[in-house]
């Protein structure tokens, strides 16, 4: 078996008939979900993803490390003909960083994910909310001097990126922005875009960039992500950057192929440790529902169920009460625009007194959701009800005391995303809160479908040693309770009676 490189993307792995079929077999995964998509429904699509070519014998360039492993598993002899990146700054790295003219004293961990690309000239770099990757981004792009293009998934984070470079001490005339309606043949050395704009751009434009990076790379839709990377053929230099990974084991190659090895430099609960983010309070409010309405919905399928919980004017008036009743900066998310982002908003607009309430949805532009952020991270005791798609990833509001989850969710990502929105340090805030509110409608041995993503939730929590407690009230009761003082602050309880510990 012999391994060659055909570009920066591919690698071409010379082999017989036998070991080709392997090889496909073990590079060969299921994607979870796939039977409730319309391609495997109407039988297009087998519901796996093969990441080794059998036309071809091609493979990812990201994946070298783990053919390499497998081979010798198998006992192959093989012939790697693929160069060894050179590690740049090998011995002098921290004397480089010491004399950069920063603001900021770049820590340890920051360091660390420095150098493990500089080492090998790709890679993924695991690091959560609040842990600097701007910094980072902005060490590469001075310790390569090459033109770099950067590709983040909003313009609110283009924006946010592009200052923060500029406050690093970048000339802004280096930095190009790639929005709807401008220019996108390259004017600086350092190109800042959202994917939605380039990724359709043909494969001659991305021959300019030596450099390519991703952040927030877990967000990129998989074929948008595959098509743009597959083009940067002459691109040695690639990184992507995310605080989250999808446990699913075909996601994470996926991006290995296309950026490199994953290095985790920190976690939330080390950053925590160190006071560099805010601890987090994770309070489960179970709202149980009379045993009449659970056995309605002992069968009902998912999207019915949902559409019964986002539409229950008794539970619209718990979460919008909630709202009101928590101090502070707070975000509510949802899941649902129609029908349940706008209510929501209408019934705490109609409730509320003395209070900004602002709305933030896929429809709102992105002037104007970057003006709400910028008012909220300068005053207080705002409330911002917001998609989660719009508000759960890559907006730094360090006021943000309080989230609310008014929506079920499931996916780790979106989950620990969000909670990411609450953790960064701000003037006299001493913890950050979660309320997540999980719906009860169990009857016997029957579970309701958002109960048990709310157990998924339970398990991030505990993965990530958040402390969670539980508060558990009828329907009727949480109303009770938010009608009187003892909910005026949920941060610390809807009420003391009722805490106990999960787990």
């Amino acid at each position: 078996m012999t391994i060659v490189p055909v570009d920066d993307v591919w690698i071409r792995i010379d082999c017989e008939d036998h070991e080709a079929q392997e090889l496909s077999s073990f590079f060969t995964f299921d994607i979870p979900g796939a039977q409730y998509m319309p391609a495997y429904r109407k039988k297009n699509w087998s519901g796996k993803i093969r990441l080794f070519k059998l036309r071809g014998h091609l493979l990812y360039r990201g994946l070298l490390s783990r053919l390499m492993t497998f081979a010798a598993q198998q006992g192959y002899q093989v012939t790697n003909e693929v160069p060894i990146a050179k590690p740049l700054y090998p011995d002098t790295l921290d004397d480089w960083v010491n004399a950069q003219p920063l603001p900021v004293v770049p820590r340890e961990h920051q360091v660390v994910a420095l150098r493990a690309l500089l080492n090998t000239h790709r890679g993924i770099v695991l690091s959560p909310t609040g842990s600097g990757k701007s910094l980072i981004i902005h060490l590469l792009t001075q310790a390569l001097d090459v033109p770099t293009l950067i590709v983040v998934p909003t313009t609110g984070l283009v924006a946010q990126l592009t200052a923060d470079f500029v406050s690093y001490g970048v000339d802004p005339d280096r930095i190009q922005t790639i929005q709807a309606g401008r220019p996108k043949a390259r004017q600086a050395p350092i190109v800042i875009s959202t994917w939605q704009s380039i990724y359709q751009l043909p494969i001659e434009y991305f021959a300019d960039y030596p450099c390519v990076m991703v952040d927030e790379v877990h967000l990129a839709k998989s074929s948008s992500l595959v098509g743009l990377m597959a083009k940067c053929l002459a691109t040695p230099y690639r990184f992507g950057f995310t605080g989250t990974l999808d446990d699913t084991h075909a996601h994470r190659l996926i991006l290995e192929g296309l950026f490199g090895d994953v290095t985790q430099v920190t976690t939330t609960h080390d950053l925590v440790e160190q006071q560099q983010l805010s601890p987090l309070r994770v309070k489960m409010c179970v709202i149980k529902y009379p045993v009449s309405v659970c056995k309605d919905m002992r069968r009902a399928l998912y999207p019915d169920e949902v559409e019964y919980l986002v539409t229950s004017p008794q539970r619209l008036d718990i979460i919008a009460k909630t709202a009101i009743a928590t101090k502070g900066n707070v975000l509510v998310l949802f899941n649902f625009v129609e029908k349940h982002g706008i209510p929501l908003f209408e019934r705490i607009q109609h409730l509320v007194v003395g209070r900004d309430v602002h709305f933030v949805h896929g429809g709102v532009p992105s002037d104007e959701r970057e003006r709400i952020r910028l008012w909220v991270e300068q005053n207080d005791n705002q409330i911002i009800v917001a998609s989660f798609g719009t508000f759960s990833t890559g907006v730094n509001i360090p006021n943000l005391s309080t989230l609310i989850f008014a929506s079920p969710a499931k996916s780790k990502i979106r989950v620990l995303q969000s909670i990411g929105r609450t953790l960064r340090l701000s003037h006299g805030k001493t913890h950050a809160t979660l309320l997540d509110f999980v719906d009860d409608l169990r009857v016997g041995s029957s579970v309701n479908h958002v109960f048990r993503h709310a157990e998924q939730r339970v398990q991030y929590y505990a993965t990530e040693r958040f402390p969670y407690t539980l508060h558990e009230y009828d329907v009727e009761m949480w109303l009770r309770l938010l009608s009187t003082s003892v909910a005026k602050s949920l941060q610390s309880a809807p009420s003391d009676a009722g805490d106990s510990k999960v787990g």
